[in-house]
C-alpha cells in the first residue's frame, strides 16, 4: 500500500512538474512575442543583410553568431527552405556575437561586402569553423587563410573592417539584440513571431504557417 502511494505521488509531482515547464514555456514564448511585436523596429535594420526575394512575404529573422556551431549547422537548413519556396521567403541576417571575437568575424564579412563578397565570404568560414574557433573563441589569425581564394581585395577588406559604419552596424545589432533579450544563438523569428521552442522541427512549422497563410 504504502509503496503504491509512493508510486503515485511520485506520478502526480512528474505531472505537476511537467505541466509547469509547459506552462512556462508558453509564458516565455508569449512575451518574447510581444517584446518583438513592441520593438518591431529592433528586429530588422536597413543595414541588415538579406537573402532571397526581397518582396518575399515570408521573411525568416536570424540572429546568428558566425562563431556558433549551432548557427553553422542550421545555415544550409535554412537555405533549403529558401530554395524550396524560391520568391517567397527571404533570409534576414541580424549578429549577436557571443562568443569571444566574433565581433572581428562580423566586421570581415561586412567588410567583404563592400566587395561585393558577402555570402561567400560569411559561407567560406562558416564551412571553416572548426579551424578558426578554438575552444569557442575566434582565433584572428587563422580566419584569413580561408578567405584568400575568394578574389578579395585583403589590403581593402582589412582597413574597411576598421570603418565606423561597421562598428556602428553591430552596435546596434547588439542593443537589438538587448532590447528582444536575446541570450543565445541561432535565435529565429518568422514574420515577427518567435519559435515555441527551439529546434528545426519548430522552425519549419512556423515557416510552413506563414507559407500557408498566404492563400488566406
Amino acid at each position: 500500500m504504502k509503496k503504491m502511494l509512493f508510486i503515485s505521488a511520485a506520478v502526480i509531482l512528474l505531472l505537476a512538474f511537467v505541466g509547469a515547464a509547459i506552462f512556462y514555456g508558453t509564458q516565455k514564448t508569449e512575451q518574447a512575442g510581444q517584446l518583438a511585436y513592441s520593438n518591431k523596429s529592433a528586429l530588422v535594420r536597413e543595414h541588415s543583410p538579406v537573402l532571397g526575394n526581397a518582396d518575399a512575404r515570408v521573411e525568416i529573422v536570424e540572429f546568428i553568431d558566425p562563431a556558433c556551431e549551432t548557427c553553422r549547422h542550421f545555415y544550409p537548413l535554412v537555405k533549403d527552405m529558401l530554395a524550396a519556396h524560391p520568391d517567397r521567403i527571404r533570409l534576414v541576417l541580424r549578429y549577436a556575437p557571443f562568443h569571444p571575437n566574433s565581433d572581428y568575424v562580423v566586421a570581415l564579412v561586412e567588410a567583404a561586402a563592400k566587395q561585393g563578397k558577402y555570402w561567400q565570404t560569411l559561407e567560406a568560414l562558416l564551412a571553416a569553423q572548426d579551424d578558426w574557433v578554438v575552444n569557442h573563441a575566434v582565433q584572428p589569425e587563422r580566419v584569413w587563410r580561408h578567405v584568400e581564394g575568394l578574389g578579395l581585395d585583403l589590403a581593402k577588406l582589412r582597413s574597411d573592417m576598421d570603418a565606423p559604419e561597421i562598428a556602428s552596424l553591430i552596435a546596434q545589432d547588439m542593443a537589438d539584440v538587448n532590447t528582444l533579450n536575446i541570450n543565445k544563438t541561432p535565435e529565429f523569428f518568422v514574420n515577427g513571431k518567435p519559435l515555441p521552442s527551439f529546434g528545426y522541427e519548430p522552425l519549419k512549422k512556423l515557416v510552413d504557417e506563414a507559407l500557408a497563410s498566404e492563400y488566406r
